[in-house]
């Protein structure tokens, strides 16, 4: 088999371009897992089980989860263009929007409710194209790129290129729309049967890379093709709770993530994308765990300085699902006094554990901040690299898409 068309073919449409009809998984000649990729699969293995079991040891680890979820929503937000930190994020969920604000910060936060979604609708439905649908009309409504039908498949046709490109000088064009349910119907077989023949983690790349050339949406392709690889992660059980993502890895890559697809498309480099991807899966979980590890370093340590004060405790608790509180917040959660709230506020900014954020006299703000430092670490020393040149996606419908 000639190895360019091994991911698929490119077919002539009747107004003069070709899109590219991607041929079934898994790949046909079967992935070579020659020695390279032997050992980058079973060290990707091997590390996603330690932090997995990391997650199982700590106590109460789902109060960490919720700043993973954020952490990776702003960054696979970036990646498309979104200008909002996890600071911007914070202070969005504590209504405390600035003037300075992005207002992209609700496609950040939409993200974290489509994560949310998928992984409670796991519980009751299988991960499929309707489960899909569902993520990205979590991720899309009410937001920049509202207008493209969230949670329905593309029924025109879009492409991939620079910014102002057209059908005639696009870099890729996925299926025309005629095409599309047939590869979407294609993955879904893919993922359901799959399990015994293929590796999970091979499973999870390429289906993501499928799932981005087939691009069924019209807007947001990337972020839920990002996301499809952590529901695979949780729904089979590799991870109990969604700490691995990618995208500070993709992030750094840029340049090269994109390079790896276009290879697979055009001269059937599955081997090539594979290794590149399970190396981005165990720097990854190499850094989640040195992350998770910290975080529990550091709670023990501020827990140990308060053991006395059960107020403290539960506020401590409380700041690792949401470092930004206010008195009122803290009044709230405790169900305590104004005077009791504000002193325990004061006591823990003494100690350098709250940072002030508003300069206000009232309606004060105060930040977690040397939990939230530890989500700004360049932990990933391995990925340091120029940003890349952003990728936009195109439309043949009325609505111009970024």
């Amino acid at each position: 088999m000639d190895l360019q068309t091994r991911a698929g073919r490119y077919s002539l449409q009747s107004t003069g371009y070709k899109a590219f009809i991607p041929a079934p998984l898994p790949p046909v000649p079967p992935i070579a897992y020659s020695g390279e990729l032997q050992t980058l699969l079973s060290a990707a293995d091997r590390d996603i089980g330690r932090l997995d079991a990391l997650a199982s040891l700590l106590p109460n680890p789902d109060l960490f989860v919720a700043m993973y979820v954020r952490h990776e929503a702003v960054l696979s937000s970036q990646i498309e263009g979104t200008q909002s930190t996890l600071e911007d994020v914070l202070a969005f969920e504590a209504e405390a929007v600035r003037d300075d604000t992005p207002k992209d910060v609700a496609e950040v936060v939409n993200y974290v409710r489509a994560m949310n979604h998928g992984l409670q609708r796991l519980d009751t439905l299988p991960l499929s194209l309707r489960l899909l649908r569902e993520v990205h009309g979590q991720l899309m409504t009410g937001v920049r790129g509202g207008d493209k039908s969230p949670g329905e498949f593309r029924t025109s046709q879009n492409w991939i290129g620079g910014s102002g490109s057209t059908l005639r000088n696009a870099s890729f064009i996925p299926p025309p729309p005629q095409e599309l349910m047939a590869a979407l119907g294609q993955l879904e077989v893919f993922l359901h049967t799959a399990r015994h023949e293929v590796p999970l983690l091979v499973r999870c790349a390429l289906a993501h890379a499928q799932f981005e050339t087939i691009h069924p949406f019209l807007d947001g392709n990337g972020r839920v093709g990002r996301l499809l690889i952590t529901l695979m992660l949780c729904e089979e059980g590799a991870l109990a709770r969604p700490l691995l993502y990618l995208s500070l890895y993709l992030k750094a890559r840029r340049a090269e993530y994109y390079d790896r697809l276009t290879a697979i498309r055009q001269q059937g480099h599955w081997e090539q994308w594979l290794a590149f991807f399970l190396r981005g899966v165990s720097v990854t979980a190499r850094a989640a765990t040195q992350t998770a590890q910290d975080i529990v370093t550091l709670r023990d340590a501020h827990r140990s300085a308060v053991a006395k004060n059960a107020k403290a405790l539960t506020l401590l608790d409380h700041l690792l699902q949401q470092p930004t509180v206010s008195i009122k917040r803290v009044v709230h959660l405790l169900g305590c006094t104004a005077p009791t709230a504000a002193k325990l506020v004061r006591d823990m900014e003494a100690r350098g554990w709250l940072r002030e954020l508003t300069g206000y006299g009232r309606n004060r703000l105060w930040r977690y901040q040397p939990y939230v430092d530890l989500f700004h670490r360049d932990t990933l020393e391995a990925l340091v690299e120029g940003p890349g040149t952003p990728q936009t996606t195109g439309s043949a419908s009325p609505q111009a898409a970024r």
